[in-house]
């Protein structure tokens, strides 16, 4: 009961504290919860510490030094923007602390229970630990796999086609517009949003969150030879863009070009840049080549995909993948299916 608290209070930060964990911190004492906080901001107090404030705030007269503290991510070792939780810990003497999955940071990677151990401490972990695994999936993908956990997102119509032969502003948009929030939303929780060069070209996305608030996330463009108009939304200097192309690497305003090889390993380029960046999350909204140009080489982590009920007869297909169902919805008219890659 404790750590699925954390668990709900640390989902509260997505969106906000990458590329940091999602942390939410219970103090318990005599089974009643006396504090609790979560991590709100990158480069803020940790989750430990919100709790431990607000214990103190809202119940000043209980001695910590009894307390039990959930949380569901190892308590992190080493100074980074802030000081090292375990030390926190240890100085208000808390006597138990209950874990739910370590943490793959190489600067922590276990040595946050270690110390606490030595310390005499009693810590109990992987309570809750599949739970807290889902949980931070794009912290651990990139610390595990060194490279952004990468979501796959597009619209399909019923026949299984993303656009019809000769795309118009007015037949272009296949899902309906509840859908169309839903993106934005999740535009918000992630770090970068990526489309190729057609979708670019014939979509002219903005990328940008109009119908959901939050934080910005980086947008990048392929444009292997530059070739693509200025008068795109994607070059309008809104926000952060990358554009990924084969001729230069120069910084203008908020528009950086960075080059990549597209002859071989684009996938391997695009990700290494990313991750060099640390940016841990990245949805790709398209085109048809750069979805199946990522399923192919097997970089992904989830797919989401709408299926209207409309038929196109003719055009672009939709991408060809080998995935595993992991849940389904209708938003109105339109059904929403989430993939994993399939099982071996």
């Amino acid at each position: 009961m404790y750590m699925s608290r954390c668990i709900e209070l640390a989902k509260k930060g997505l969106g906000d504290v990458a590329p940091n964990p999602l942390v939410g911190a219970v103090l318990v004492y005599k089974d009643k919860i006396i504090g609790e906080g979560y991590h709100k901001v990158f480069g803020k107090e940790h989750a430990e510490v919100n709790a431990v404030k607000d214990a103190i705030t809202r119940n000043p007269h209980i001695p910590l030094d009894e307390c039990t503290l959930y949380i569901n991510l190892e308590p992190c070792s080493h100074f980074g923007k802030t000081p090292p939780c375990t030390d926190l810990i240890k100085f208000h003497n808390i006597k138990k602390v209950v874990v739910a999955c370590e943490d793959p940071f190489e600067k922590v990677r276990g040595n946050g229970i270690k110390i606490l151990r030595e310390s005499g401490i009693e810590v109990l972990t992987d309570v809750l630990k599949e739970e807290a695994l889902e949980l931070n999936k794009r912290f651990i993908t990139f610390h595990t796999k060194k490279r952004p956990y990468i979501i796959l997102k597009y619209a399909q119509s019923k026949d299984n086609f993303l656009a019809p032969e000769f795309p118009t502003k007015e037949n272009r948009r296949i899902s309906n517009e509840y859908s169309g929030r839903l993106v934005h939303r999740w535009r918000s929780e992630e770090q970068a949003l990526m489309v190729g060069t057609n979708t670019a070209l014939t979509d002219d996305p903005a990328l940008t969150l109009r119908y959901w608030p939050g934080k910005q996330a980086l947008r990048i463009v392929l444009d292997r030879k530059l070739r693509l108009p200025k008068e795109l939304q994607l070059f309008n200097q809104s926000c952060s863009t990358l554009v990924f192309n084969e001729l230069k690497d120069e910084k203008v305003g908020k528009l950086e070009f960075v080059k990549i090889d597209f002859n071989k390993g684009i996938t391997e380029s695009i990700c290494n840049t990313l991750y060099s960046m640390s940016i841990q999350s990245l949805i790709i909204e398209g085109g048809q080549k750069l979805l199946q140009t990522f399923i192919d080489s097997n970089q992904w982590d989830e797919a989401r995909v709408f299926t209207s009920d409309k038929f196109i007869e003719k055009g672009t297909k939709s991408p060809k993948i080998s995935a595993q169902l992991i849940s389904s919805e209708f938003i109105d008219n339109d059904l929403l299916e989430i993939y994993s890659p399939a099982m071996d």
